[in-house]
């Protein structure tokens, strides 16, 4: 199944959330968020604005990916991408950050910033894919297991 065609990709709704933390939970390389974080992210009033996407499959409109970004105009802050694991490799992550790179755009936001972890070589790929640049290392800067995490920054135009 080429999910890039079907995929749909929509706001992300409370009704989601289970779904996003499950696929989440199920990636060694995603952020492990609780339900409440994303939840809060959602809320009419959040402490930080954020955009936050969901990919969705067009036959069975089960969710298969979502994106998380923290808004700090005229930037914004990639936290999260995640796709679950099926049906990785087939365009979602990039619809995806395609939507949230529309959305940023709309709300004035010039560059996206992300860090990753140095061993994760498909997110790398991936960034570097979409025309992002390593801009630094921040050392030692996850835990379990410890690793420096490579900085990278994209211009919006």
């Amino acid at each position: 199944v080429n999910l890039e065609s079907a995929a749909r990709i929509r706001p992300m709704r409370p009704a989601d959330v289970e779904r996003v933390v499950e696929i989440a939970q199920s990636l060694a390389d995603a952020a492990h968020w609780p339900v409440s974080l994303y939840l809060a992210a959602l809320s009419p009033q959040p402490v930080l604005p954020r955009i936050c996407l969901v990919a969705e499959e067009g036959q069975s409109g089960t969710v298969a990916g979502f994106v998380v970004a923290a808004l700090t105009s005229p930037e914004a802050e990639l936290e999260s991408i995640a796709v679950a694991a099926e049906v990785q490799r087939q365009g979602v992550a990039r619809a995806l950050f395609e939507a949230l790179g529309a959305e940023l755009r709309r709300t004035g936001v010039t560059e996206v910033m992300l860090e990753v972890r140095a061993s994760n070589e498909a997110a790398l790929g991936l960034y570097r894919s979409l025309h992002f640049a390593e801009v630094g290392w921040r050392p030692r800067y996850y835990a379990d297991p410890v690793e420096d995490a490579v900085l990278m920054r994209l211009g919006l135009t």
